[in-house]
């Protein structure tokens, strides 16, 4: 039985490893740990079997541009790869959206597959005239779930991640 949770102290040398093997070794880890120290706002979450963490999904406050509003960027999300296809990612996702949704954040960007994210009411970025800060970041790759629409500029904007992203991309 997978428990979805916030996570704990005890669960960061677990989250660590967990993005290391999820990301092969990419820079995924090394951020998820300089964002719990630089950013007091983020929220993360673990799926738990067995006593063991094998998914881990971060949201960090995120901004646009003349919009007084902070939202949520869902960044990273992994599941260790052993345990894929097991339906734990989409179990963090929902959890995480259900629980920013409740606590009244306005919207939650990812940039991320747009084969998946679609499938839990992510839009194209796009739609609302948003863009990342990225340069060269694919349209149907930026997503955005908005809880409420009303904050956005109507003219659109650019859409930030914290700055601790810019070193990943």
């Amino acid at each position: 039985m997978i428990e979805i949770r916030k996570e704990e102290s005890k669960d960061r040398d677990a989250v660590h490893h967990l993005n290391l093997a999820a990301f092969d070794n990419g820079p995924e880890a090394v951020l998820v740990d300089k964002l719990r120290t630089s950013c007091k706002e983020y929220l993360s979450f673990v799926a738990v079997a067995d006593d063991s963490v094998v998914g881990h999904i971060l949201f960090t406050p995120a901004t646009v541009d003349d919009c007084s509003a902070v939202g949520m960027g869902l960044a990273p999300m992994s599941v260790l790869p052993s345990r894929q296809r097991e339906g734990i990612g989409s179990r963090l996702v929902r959890y995480g959206l259900e629980f920013l949704r409740n606590a009244g954040c306005p919207f939650v960007i990812v940039l991320g597959h747009p084969e998946y994210y679609p499938r839990f009411g992510f839009e194209l970025a796009s739609t609302y005239q948003l863009r990342s800060h990225w340069e060269g970041v694919p349209d149907d790759a930026f997503m955005i779930m908005v809880f409420n629409s009303g904050v956005l500029p109507e003219t659109g904007g650019i859409a930030r991640y914290r700055h601790e992203f810019d070193d990943a991309m």
